[in-house]
């Protein structure tokens, strides 16, 4: 009698694990490639601001600040935050990279480093590459990477 009800008991515990498991495994992260195009300012200071376009998870706006953490002229190092504020969430993502201050190409890339909304536990990387207009301070960018995160 006793057996017959640990192995009921057992089984019963058998099969709540494994719906526990199944409902776990439903809520799983997707990775989304990001091919974006970006059209900005530089305001000075370091600070930008750009509109995102058909970056699907990404699609809004972007605020940044920089700093040059070093490089010889015409190349400069640069460092910083970027970030992406869309209709559900923000995210961030961190980014080292160079400046050409005599042709204004810059590319820079990074990880995401923080996360809300929609996108809150979000991962990846992403790279910035483009080319400012010197005289005007506007800019235009490609935003590529890959972005992992569970939208459910």
């Amino acid at each position: 009698m006793k057996a017959l009800r640990r192995t009921a008991v057992l089984s019963i515990f058998v099969a709540l694990t494994a719906l526990v498991g199944v409902t776990t495994a439903q809520a799983s992260v997707g990775c989304h490639k990001i091919n974006a195009k970006g059209t900005g300012q530089d305001n000075g200071g370091g600070s930008t601001t750009a509109q995102i376009i058909g970056g699907g998870l990404l699609q809004g706006t972007t605020q940044a600040s920089f700093v040059i953490t070093g490089g010889v002229s015409p190349v400069f190092s640069i460092a910083g935050a970027v970030m992406f504020t869309t209709k559900q969430a923000t995210l961030t993502v961190t980014v080292t990279g160079t400046f050409n201050v005599a042709t204004g190409s810059f590319i820079a890339s990074g990880p995401v480093t923080a996360a809300t909304g929609k996108l809150t536990g979000a991962t990846g990387t992403l790279v910035f590459d483009g080319l400012q207009d010197l005289a005007t301070g506007k800019f235009v960018e490609d935003v590529n990477g890959l972005i992992c995160v569970d939208l459910a």
